[in-house]
């Protein structure tokens, strides 16, 4: 597909957080930016006037916008980081130091020192991060040696140097920070407990360690020393409000591609996320369309074998939702939990959002192709001969049997037809029979239609269940139209659908387009009756008695209404009262009848 117009671009970009690229006429990418909402920030460059020069010829230059979906505005800020750095746009600050965001490590040696750092080695050490803030990193710090003491010497506690006696406790442990490991005044054993637990807190998972926090402010609590406590609530505070690490950007997951598919009938989505040493460094989403009925595992082997070599891949590893043979040299792994199911599942959200803005952008261009596309749809899920280009909907409205009425809803092209919509008063029906009603408007609306010479629909849907059904069928056949339209009923409860003498009702993906449109249609055929229900009903209840007095018309009684605002007022008015409303004769007529009514 040609790339859409960038009205179109912006009309249908997403309301999430992510990252947005601009592309000139050349596809060179020209800059990179970050937005909390990106459709909101990304208009704002096309709408607002510009005093910076170069940021209005930067406008100007945009041909082609791109985006990547994330979780967070942090991850967004450190996806951005990454592209700059990669890319490094004419538009964006240049990054000449190459600035890199704190981390949290975990050494690996005997009695592991916790640290920030700012490089990243391969040396076997746990890293946590990237952090976007330095107060964040110490913060955690902090709190990790408020509730653990753990060394903060650069010695090698080796068993054997630690056993001949050549380290002593320093100033750290007399202070109560550290257990004196140099000295074996602590077991390893005991001292990688809180190092579990130290890495359960920087994965975010701080129940354990939130009880034992709790637990010391009570204890603090207790022995009145209410200034500690005060502090541990603060640190409390600060863990439960703190969001423990990106997804984005993750050390164990590196030089490794991530493919996810989303498909419809016509297409097939394919996102393709690049990540290089731990960070994204690409997402691009490719659209297929469908020559037969290709299952999703031979598109997605067709796209990764395409997209690996359009940019001209190497990675050795990739995460798909599903196996797919792909070769031998390349390992395949389907992730089912933790942070690498995470970047899977950020692969098939781009997917998801990419193969929206398409169907927006083809309801603003091409408006045929999506109408043919969902009729072609709902042919098939409801098992129809022919599209559905006409469907009409009947519904009942009555409240205990009082002002009967049904209401008939037109969809054309699965778009509402308003000009087409129809109210029915119930005529042959007394008392509150829906069956009855039904097969009362059914016959009406399609003896009328056939008389009149006017196009039937291909799909008539009953709000009800098998009685609505077998009601409105009744009519069908007493018109000889029984196999010349379909017909289903929808039960409210279950969204069940039923067809004319099949006892076992067919359910429908509750996501599909399909349910939606027939869930519209009902809806939109209960809301236009009881609008037409409720008018009736307060057409009926203004007939007050002041319609009952002879020679008074309506436009007298709105005089009066306007004036004494009640009926109630106007019955007990006096006569010079009314005469000033509506002159004398009529305000006789009046005041007769009310006092001639009490004699």
């Amino acid at each position: 597909m040609d790339t859409p117009d960038l009205d179109i671009q912006l009309k249908t970009l997403p309301n999430q957080p992510g990252v947005y690229q601009y592309f000139d006429k050349d596809n060179t990418i020209i800059y990179v930016g970050k937005a909390k909402n990106l459709k909101k920030r990304v208009t704002s460059y096309f709408t607002k006037t510009h005093d910076n020069g170069k940021t209005r010829v930067l406008v100007k230059k945009i041909a082609n916008i791109k985006h990547i979906v994330v979780d967070t505005e942090t991850d967004a800020l450190l996806l951005e980081n990454n592209l700059i750095k990669k890319y490094k746009p004419r538009y964006n600050v240049l990054l000449k130091d190459d600035k890199s965001y704190p981390w949290i490590c975990i050494k690996n040696e005997r009695f592991p020192r916790v640290f920030s750092t700012r490089r990243v080695f391969k040396d076997g050490s746990d890293y946590f991060g990237p952090y976007t803030s330095g107060k964040t990193v110490y913060t955690l710090l902090d709190l990790i040696k408020g509730l653990y003491s753990l060394r903060t010497c650069n010695f090698n506690l080796s068993q054997e140097k630690v056993n001949s006696g050549k380290y002593k406790v320093c100033l750290e442990y007399h202070l109560g920070n550290c257990k004196g490991p140099c000295e074996n005044r602590e077991t390893e054993a005991e001292y990688n407990k809180n190092i579990v637990a130290i890495k359960e807190i920087l994965k975010g998972n701080f129940k354990d360690s939130l009880q034992q926090f709790k637990q010391q402010m009570r204890d603090l609590a207790d022995n009145m020393q209410f200034e500690e406590a005060h502090k541990m609530k603060e640190k409390i505070q600060v863990l439960e409000n703190y969001q423990a690490k990106s997804t984005i950007v993750n050390p164990k997951i590196s030089n490794v591609d991530v493919f996810s598919i989303m498909s419809d009938e016509g297409y097939g989505y394919i996102n393709f996320l690049q990540l290089s040493y731990g960070s994204i460094i690409r997402s691009h989403t490719l659209e297929i369309k469908k020559k037969l009925d290709e299952t999703d595992q031979e598109l997605l082997e067709l796209a990764i074998t395409e997209i690996r070599q359009r940019f001209d891949s190497n990675s050795k590893e990739i995460y798909v939702p599903f196996k797919v043979n792909i070769g031998e040299n390349l390992k395949v792994t389907v992730p089912q939990l933790g942070d690498k199911k995470h970047i899977l599942d950020l692969s098939l959200r781009n997917a998801k959002y990419f193969r929206m803005e398409r169907f927006k952008q083809i309801k603003i261009v091409d408006p045929d192709r999506h109408a043919n596309r969902v009729m072609a749809q709902m042919k098939a899920d409801l098992r129809l001969s022919e599209e559905p280009r006409h469907i009409e909907c009947f519904d009942n409205s009555n409240i205990q049997g009082t002002n009967p009425v049904a209401a008939c809803v037109v969809f054309k092209n699965g778009k509402p037809s308003k000009k087409d919509y129809r109210h029915f008063n119930i005529k042959t029906v007394v008392g509150p029979d829906d069956f009855a009603s039904m097969e009362e408007v059914v016959y009406r609306r399609y003896k009328r239609l056939v008389e009149e010479e006017q196009p039937l629909p291909q799909l008539i849907i009953i709000d009800g269940g098998k009685g609505q059904l077998s009601s409105a069928l009744k009519s069908l056949d007493a018109l000889g139209l029984r196999n010349t339209i379909a017909i289903i009923g929808i039960a409210k409860r279950l969204e069940e659908l039923f067809y004319p003498d099949d006892p076992i009702p067919l359910y429908l993906d509750k996501k599909s387009e399909t349910l939606k449109i027939i869930q519209q249609l009902r809806n939109e055929a209960h809301r236009f009756g009881i609008e037409h229900h409720r008018n009736k009903r307060s057409k009926s209840a203004l007939n007050t008695e002041l319609e009952t007095i002879p020679g008074i018309g309506d436009k007298t009684i709105v005089e009066l209404l306007k004036h004494f605002k009640s009926a109630k007022r106007v019955a007990n008015a006096k006569l010079d009262e009314l005469e000033d409303v509506v002159g004398v004769s009529r305000a006789s007529k009046i005041y007769t009848f009310y006092h001639e009514k009490e004699t």
